[in-house]
């Protein structure tokens, strides 16, 4: 099978939300009874190098207060935000702000790809989705999750698309009325209805999965 041709639609503004919610409603009646239950999701927007890939690996598996408040300690320990700077500190500063062992691990093998091993995060503004995720996913530690958030969220690629993530599964469970979870596999297959717009459908998907889960603490 041929390699699908590159999506050059980005989403910057509030207004690339509106356009795909817009599209997306047009073509998929789930899109629709989602959106009408959840309305506009956020825009989400990260910076596109260095610090944006370090703010994702912070904020895995932590409450979005967690988080913030870790990788302000963390800013604050490595300062300016850069490669050479999280080689320089030494485990337990780290360590001090928040961090876990693993994503200490994490970050030092990002910042070592970066400083020594030719890692470009300016040359992904014109690459191809598959070039950013290999390239990413080749550091210790960054798997295809991280690689598909930093597409989505710090990138801003219109048809990226973390079919691992959790909570996107369980949403689309949910919506579509599944009797279990679909896979990564399985999620990828429903969202090819999305294309190109699946950026837009994700960030749909975790705000309905969020409002479902409001609604059920009202109503139980």
């Amino acid at each position: 099978m041929p390699p699908r041709r590159q999506s050059t639609r980005l989403i910057v503004a509030e207004s690339d939300i509106r356009d795909g919610i817009k599209a997306l409603r047009r073509k998929c009646a789930y899109i629709r009874r989602m959106h009408d239950l959840a309305g506009d999701p956020p825009l989400r927007r990260r910076e596109p190098g260095f610090e944006g890939l370090a703010r994702i690996i912070v904020a895995q598996q932590l409450s979005v207060a967690s988080a913030n408040a870790i990788w302000n300690r963390f800013a604050a320990v490595v300062e300016p935000m850069q490669a050479t700077i999280v080689l320089a500190k030494a485990d337990d500063e780290l360590r001090a702000a928040g961090l876990s062992r693993p994503k200490i691990r994490t970050l030092r093998a990002i910042s070592t790809a970066v400083a020594h091993e030719g890692l470009r995060f300016d040359k992904f503004e014109k690459a191809s989705e598959e070039t950013v995720h290999e390239a990413l996913t080749r550091v210790s530690g960054v798997g295809p999750w991280t690689a598909d958030i930093f597409l989505m969220f710090c990138l801003g690629r219109s048809d990226a698309f973390a079919a691992g993530d959790l909570a996107l599964q369980e949403a689309v469970r949910i919506a579509f009325e599944l009797e279990s979870r679909p896979n990564a596999a399985e999620l990828l297959e429903i969202a090819e209805r999305w294309r190109p717009w699946r950026g837009v459908a994700a960030r749909l998907l975790w705000g309905y999965y969020k409002a479902v889960k409001q609604r059920e603490g009202v109503t139980n």
